[in-house]
């Protein structure tokens, strides 16, 4: 569909074109910034594969495979799966387990192999070696600052200060016929408005109008569903299309409205203050926003206590701002 909706920070949008901004996520309007997942800070070559192996698991981690007498336990599996993510996602339920047992004995076939040809002792091994180790100590490090951050008194403050005023909130839900033309091209201005003054013809003698958006909207969702635009603020909308909307009442029909994407005839389907999310449906939601925010903090403070020096090229500037760190798992 195409997109009437004006951009606000950090709301996601749809791959489809939209008469309207895409539904965003209730957290996604208070800032929740969308970062890569951290899933186990990379697979970090190191020399542990050639450690001995103990003849049996321990309870709460149990060996499940052995290869060439190396063990693979249950712990080593949990890693292989944040390590594959999403390509799991891709395997039915009953097949995963396989394939990550059978990932983890390919990667130590390999590791052993590589160590019989003594490639740990390479120049190019050490060095990859020393960054997989930094890495991994950065993702360790965020996990651990993650679990101070998340408690209820804090989830309850954000829920409280953020979500909750999202409900004071006018939404109204409208379906739109919509007559697409190019806002430089008059001719094709005028033959939109002709063919939305026909449609509105139509719905005065009594047409059905989410029968006729299926029929005539060049809107391509609008033909599935009608038109239907579900429920949207004023803010999310174009300003010509949404001053329209907000005037009028459920069961009204406009006039031919113009937008930068065309003329369109709206249909007004009700009004209401925006429903609040209970708690527990975005706590998950709150969790993640408040474990990112606190990890790029974190990096952020480390980077102003720290001294960066720039020998690469002289005068070069201050370093640059903190990146948003990958996140680690709580």
């Amino acid at each position: 569909m195409i997109s009437l909706r004006l951009p606000l920070p950090l709301r996601s949008t749809s791959a489809n074109e939209r008469p309207r901004r895409t539904a965003v996520s209730t957290v996604a309007a208070v800032a929740l910034v969308v970062l890569p997942i951290l899933v186990g800070c990379g697979q970090q070559p190191s020399s542990s594969s050639s450690s001995s192996s103990s003849s049996s698991g321990s309870a709460s981690d149990p060996v499940v495979a052995r290869v060439n007498g190396m063990d693979i336990r249950e712990s080593d599996l949990a890693m292989a799966e944040e390590d594959l993510g999403p390509e799991l996602q891709q395997l039915p339920p009953e097949h995963r387990r396989e394939q990550i047992i059978s990932y983890v004995a390919d990667v130590m076939l390999a590791a052993q192999a590589a160590e019989a040809r003594k490639l740990q002792d390479s120049d190019d091994f050490k060095k990859r070696d020393a960054f997989f180790r930094r890495k991994l100590l950065m993702g360790l490090m965020l996990q651990d600052h993650a679990r101070s951050l998340v408690t209820d008194e804090a989830l309850r403050k954000i829920y409280d200060e953020q979500i909750k005023p999202m409900g004071a909130a006018e939404e109204v839900r409208a379906r739109h016929i919509l007559f697409r033309a190019d806002p430089k091209d008059e001719k094709a201005q005028a033959e939109a408005l002709a063919r939305a003054q026909a449609a509105a013809e139509r719905i005065k003698k009594g047409e059905d109008f989410a029968g006729l958006a299926s029929e005539l909207t060049e809107d391509p969702s609008g033909k599935e569903n009608g038109g239907d635009l579900d429920y949207f603020t004023k803010d999310q909308m174009v300003p010509e299309f949404a001053n329209i909307a907000f005037q009028m009442q459920p069961g009204q029909v406009s006039n031919p409205v113009r937008t930068p994407f065309g003329w369109h005839i709206i249909k007004l389907e009700d009004r209401r203050n925006r429903p609040v999310p209970e708690f527990d449906k975005v706590r998950q939601q709150i969790e993640t926003f408040l474990v990112r925010r606190g990890q790029t903090e974190l990096i952020t403070q480390l980077r102003e206590k720290a001294k960066i020096d720039r020998l690469d090229q002289k005068g070069a500037p201050a370093a640059p701002p903190a990146m948003n760190p990958p996140p680690a798992k709580k």
